[in-house]
């Protein structure tokens, strides 16, 4: 049982209001940790000790500010399985995947970052032989890192590491439901002499912490990974303040599987982008389509390997999946399922018996027969459940997905890889894979287009979204 407290100008402490609220395990549904419930009298003295930080921290070289991002990626190392662990706990994904995904890029996040700011220079323009002008980046000030439930220590080491490479100073908002990983990470920081103030942890609600925080004066950058209602929600809070603003949101992500596709290799990455994580990872597809000369054998192929998926606890290493991660989330992936299949669609995988007394298990879903406009289609369900239809033509299939609200990722099989691209580039998606899911290289740019978001993240895209710049001309 952890006893999570708030990490403010370098000393943990408890909510000035007293309060306090429970985060369950998922596979157990027994309480993990008790977290403060903040208020905004919490955020207001984390804002003004980044306030102050930021005096000193900005003017600190890059190479001081690479020293201590190394240094938090060397203490995550060395507490790798204690991360794991209590990453595992808190949200219920399998302990393998943990340590197999979240804390290597967790600690690949620092170390990255770390190294890139050195690589950021100054540069300059020539006009004429008449003037000279110098292009200089400067850190913003505070920064608002608002974080969700399904990868809790991989997204926030993600805003971190860039803001304070940059100079910058940070307020973070963990999600409540997933708190610890943040907590071990605030240990951490304190532990290594992260100056005081330079990072700041506040614990609670969306509604009590999150709003107070965006819309804080003071706070000249918010970054926002979440759902597209949380995100509009917030452009509300900040319009007018002209804040820098990055928001990382919803997905209804679609995969095309062309006629020329490999039926197997395919089925196995289709897997993974369905159904990792519980399908809890805003980059998973939701939406199937697959050319009708292979739908039914893709579909056969897809239900007999679905249905092999072992679902259970995720501290066994044969479990691809562990529970969803609460109550309320597990209901509402159910009801999604139930309206599914009142209007008609055919479900062809997912009711298989669960053997679990408690615990938010689900298995993995396929669901079929909806027409294609369906307004179960555009809505979000972030669970392990996809819908596969037929197409006939590659202008049909884009059209259908280009219809969609939102636009953050595609994935694309094709053994040929010039048609592949040519449909990839018709996408209205910010990022597209081609013959694979979930390749990640953080120098290149990451985020989505329309309701998926704005602003990007990765490499010098975030150094460019954390710093602002001055030119400053001298004539000859």
């Amino acid at each position: 049982m952890y006893t999570i407290q708030n990490y403010i100008d370098g000393r943990f402490q408890n909510a000035i209001n007293s309060k306090s609220m429970e985060s369950l395990n998922p596979a157990t549904e027994g309480a993990i940790a008790t977290l403060p419930n903040s208020d905004y009298r919490d955020v207001q003295n984390a804002v003004e000790s980044a306030e102050q930080a930021f005096q000193n921290w900005s003017q600190t070289t890059p190479s001081y500010r690479s020293k201590f991002l190394h240094a938090i990626a060397d203490g995550i190392e060395k507490k790798f399985d204690a991360f794991a662990l209590a990453e595992t706990e808190d949200t219920g994904k399998p302990l393998w995947l943990s340590k197999k995904v979240d804390i290597p890029r967790a600690i690949a996040n620092f170390r990255f970052f770390a190294d890139h700011i050195l690589t950021i220079k100054d540069f300059s323009v020539q006009k004429d032989e008449k003037a000279t002008s110098l292009i200089t980046r400067h850190p913003v000030g505070v920064a608002a890192l608002i974080t969700p439930w399904n990868l809790p220590l991989y997204l926030l080491t993600w805003k971190i590491a860039p803001a304070l490479a940059c100079g910058n100073t940070v307020v973070c908002k963990p999600s409540e439901v997933t708190p610890v990983t943040a907590f071990l990470l605030s240990q951490l920081m304190d532990e290594i002499g992260l100056p005081k103030g330079v990072c700041n942890m506040v614990f609670g609600t969306g509604q009590d912490v999150g709003e107070f925080l965006v819309a804080h004066p003071k706070v000249r950058l918010v970054s926002f990974t979440g759902g597209t209602q949380t995100g509009r929600a917030i452009e509300k809070a900040i319009a007018g303040s002209f804040k820098k603003t990055s928001m990382e949101l919803g997905g209804k992500n679609p995969i095309v599987v062309d006629q020329d596709a490999d039926i197997d290799q395919t089925v196995e990455w289709v897997i993974k982008a369905s159904f990792m994580n519980q399908g809890q990872i805003c980059l998973c597809g939701e939406r199937i389509f697959v050319h009708q000369k292979i739908f039914e054998m893709f579909l056969e192929k897809f239900i007999k390997e679905t249905k092999k998926l072992t679902v259970g606890d995720p501290m066994i290493e044969q479990s691809f999946m562990g529970p969803l991660v609460s109550k309320m989330h597990f209901d509402k992936v159910k009801n999604s399922i139930a309206l599914r299949i009142k209007e008609g669609a055919r479900l062809v995988a997912g009711d298989e018996n669960i053997e679990h007394e408690k615990g938010y298990y689900l298995r993995p879903t396929i669901l079929t027969g909806l027409t294609k406009d369906n307004a179960c289609h555009v809505d979000e369900i972030f669970g392990p459940v996809v819908t596969v239809e037929p197409f006939e033509t590659i202008e049909e299939v884009t059209r259908i997905i280009n219809e969609s609200p939102y636009g953050l990722c595609a994935a694309v099989f094709s053994k040929d890889q010039k048609r592949a691209q040519e449909v990839a580039k018709k996408i209205q998606a910010a990022t597209v894979w081609i013959n694979c899911w979930l390749v990640r290289d953080l120098r290149v740019p990451f985020g989505g287009v329309k309701n998926s978001g704005l602003g990007r993240e990765g490499g010098d895209y975030s150094v460019d979204f954390y710093t602002e710049y001055q030119t400053i001309c001298t004539g000859t």
